[in-house]
């Protein structure tokens, strides 16, 4: 029989969910890092003005992400992605394009 691997975490039945929305300035791009006063679980980032999409879920490896591109496909990137360290995400400076929005929704 095949041995699958199931990794959940359960924080007692309490949820937390933090939102933002981030316009950059015509600077050059910079790594981002985020304190939202949790430790996420799960981290989606959106770049509105392209529509491109980041998806970090915890036990996901730091920098990586399921990508969505703007025709839909995904694909699993290990680099440039999302890493969480502690109550914060960080975003490198490829992500973090200037001149663009972003919404984003962190949850715990």
């Amino acid at each position: 029989m095949p041995t699958s691997t199931n990794t959940q975490s359960n924080s007692a039945g309490i949820s937390n969910r933090a939102i933002g929305r981030i316009v950059t300035t015509s600077a050059a791009a910079a790594a981002l890092t985020l304190d939202v006063g949790f430790v996420p679980r799960r981290v989606i980032f959106h770049n509105l003005t392209d529509r491109l999409s980041e998806e970090w879920l915890e036990g996901m490896a730091a920098d990586s992400a399921l990508h969505t591109a703007v025709d839909g496909v995904q694909t699993l990137i290990t680099s440039n992605g999302v890493t969480v360290s502690g109550n914060t995400f960080t975003l490198t400076a490829t992500t973090m394009v200037a001149s663009k929005t972003f919404g984003w929704v962190a949850e715990g």
